[in-house]
């Protein structure tokens, strides 16, 4: 018999965040989420650990050129609620890709996928989502990721 291995967590000093960017031109949307936050999580690496954030930042460029598949263009709906009596306020995904608000869309593909506790709300501050093709994390020195 070999000798008996303890599993290993992470701690938050045992990992040094990476960073990567996507180019979101002509990517479905679900697909690229969900890789997207699997990359947040940390699932990619070999020491991941649940409830520890061991995930790498994620910057998404040309979020407005993403691709939806089927009729969800126009099907597809956006809410947005202030807490007020009759404040409900509904848009398309149409909409939003065309208007200053595209990132939105991204942000919230990925939002769904993650944890909904604090953990997955810090996860959710290491993507950063920007509709044209300029970000201003040039100084990190991010690696380009191919989710095509």
């Amino acid at each position: 018999m070999g000798a008996h291995q303890a599993t290993r967590s992470a701690r938050p000093g045992d990992v040094i965040p990476r960073w990567f960017v996507v180019d979101a031109t002509d990517l479905v949307l679900g697909r690229m989420a969900s890789r997207i936050a699997s990359i947040l999580r940390g699932k990619h690496r070999a020491l991941f650990t649940p409830h520890a954030d061991v995930g790498d930042f994620v910057i998404v460029t040309n979020a407005e050129k993403v691709r939806l598949t089927g009729r969800k263009l126009e099907q597809k709906r956006y809410y947005r609620y202030s807490g007020y009596k009759g404040s409900l306020r509904e848009t398309t995904a149409a909409k939003l890709l065309a208007g200053p608000h595209a990132d939105r869309v991204v942000r919230q593909a990925v939002r769904g996928m993650l944890p909904r506790n604090s953990l997955g709300r810090k996860m959710l501050g290491k993507l950063k989502v920007y509709s044209g093709a300029a970000h201003p994390h040039a100084a990190q020195k991010p690696e380009d990721l191919k989710l095509a």
